[in-house]
């Protein structure tokens, strides 16, 4: 053979004819197809291998998926709704967060001050009026305001029982 004839037929031999394009379409598909099979497949054999890490991905898919769906703007927040107090008016001593039936209220001589004694001692807790019942009806003398918020402290007078006429200030979200 000449070099003239093997270059010839090394021509003849890369010219090759295009696919049809029904046989593009499905050889695109068949790894789209392969991938989606492994995923199941892997999936599949996670759940066999270890259900533990299975499940609790499968819970935490679950859970954001409830997130999104049900976390709306339309949930309500539940929360202390503070009233207006108006310097003058008879209110009536309650614990915003007490729910025991016995709880008092502390009054104090400093508005601010809510936080400067020491619970553990009780000896406190009798006489000098700065433990109150919770219903125990005050007159508020005057109010002020602390930390950016109007009326966090309330001064109160006892209207009545063995404390009548002694002051204190209290939290304003005590005066119902």
């Amino acid at each position: 053979m000449s070099t003239d004839e093997n270059i010839n037929e090394t021509e003849e031999s890369t010219v090759t004819e295009a696919p049809a394009p029904e046989v593009v379409e499905q050889v695109a598909a068949e790894p789209a197809e392969n991938a989606a099979g492994n995923i199941v497949a892997s999936v599949l054999a996670l759940r066999e291998s270890n259900p533990k890490v299975f499940y609790g991905g499968l819970g935490g898919i679950v859970l954001v998926l409830a997130l999104l769906v049900g976390g709306g703007s339309d949930s309500k927040l539940v929360a202390h709704q503070s009233k207006p107090i108006v310097v003058g008016q008879n209110y009536v001593l309650k614990g915003a967060n007490a729910y025991d039936p016995n709880a008092t209220i502390r009054l104090v001589g400093v508005p601010g001050s809510m936080a400067a004694y020491d619970d553990t001692e009780e000896a406190d807790r009798d006489g000098s009026c700065k433990h109150i019942a919770e219903g125990t009806p005050v007159k508020l003398i005057q109010s002020q305001d602390a930390y950016g918020k109007k009326d966090v402290f309330a001064e109160v007078e006892m209207t009545s029982g063995e404390c009548e006429g002694r002051r204190g200030w209290a939290l304003s979200v005590n005066l119902q």
